[in-house]
């Protein structure tokens, strides 16, 4: 239980929660949206089913990509797509959620929450991943306790969460930045860049702290930079 005491340990976790909630809004709207045809008798059944379902296949996701961010190169792809996601957050597109069908019978109902929260997860999966890439043998445990504690806020205060993004912007580009400076530090310890055993021939990156951090930091700024300047693209195209 020493991990407890680990500053990194409780680091990661406060990662995971605030990715979960960032990333995990629309996820509130299609349990809303799927389950809004089921009788009230039913409706509080088809959230909690529906939700943990999607709270487990989430779990077995993230621990696969955890393993598979081993493999050379693939976290310098999932870096890229963590400062897309990022990028995103700070300038998203208007899409809405029109196609996720509501259901009166309640097996359906959760089929659909399940099925539309793995469509939905992928930016979720290879942030939180990314996050928890450094906890070693306590991953699962970050995992587990991260989603637990977000996933009742996404769902039960997600219009609170919603009015404090809407009334404080600075919580979104906080998040915007914090996806660019997990990305960072996820491409500097890629595998090919990082092993001197694997693939020698490649450019090899010292892996000192300085390294880690300014890679993140770099991160970080090179999303709120393009982030910005796509909103400010966006705002003429708006009126």
């Amino acid at each position: 239980m020493d991990f407890l005491s680990s500053p990194e340990f409780w680091v990661a976790l406060g990662q995971i929660v605030i990715i979960d909630i960032l990333l995990g809004g629309d996820n509130a709207v299609v349990i809303a949206l799927a389950c809004r045809k089921l009788p009230p008798a039913q409706r509080t059944k088809g959230i909690i089913w529906g939700t943990a379902g999607a709270i487990v296949l989430r779990v077995v996701l993230i621990m696969f990509a955890m393993t598979l961010l081993s493999v050379p190169f693939l976290k310098l792809a999932g870096a890229l797509l963590l400062v897309w996601i990022g990028v995103k957050l700070l300038a998203p597109d208007e899409d809405g959620h029109g196609d996720i069908q509501g259901s009166d019978k309640l097996f359906a109902a959760i089929k659909t929450i399940i099925v539309a929260d793995l469509v939905m997860s992928v930016d979720n999966v290879i942030a939180i991943a990314g996050a928890a890439q450094n906890a070693g043998e306590h991953s699962t445990l970050l995992v587990v306790l991260g989603l637990l504690i977000s996933i009742p806020i996404i769902v039960w205060g997600s219009t609170i969460v919603i009015k404090l993004m809407a009334r404080f912007p600075v919580i979104i580009v906080a998040g915007g930045m914090l996806l660019g400076w997990i990305a960072g530090g996820m491409l500097v310890t890629d595998p090919a860049v990082a092993d001197p055993a694997n693939m020698p021939w490649m450019v090899k990156l010292p892996q000192t702290d300085a390294i880690k951090y300014g890679a993140a930091v770099i991160g970080a700024l090179i999303v709120l930079a393009i982030g910005k300047w796509l909103a400010s693209q966006q705002k003429p195209s708006a009126a």
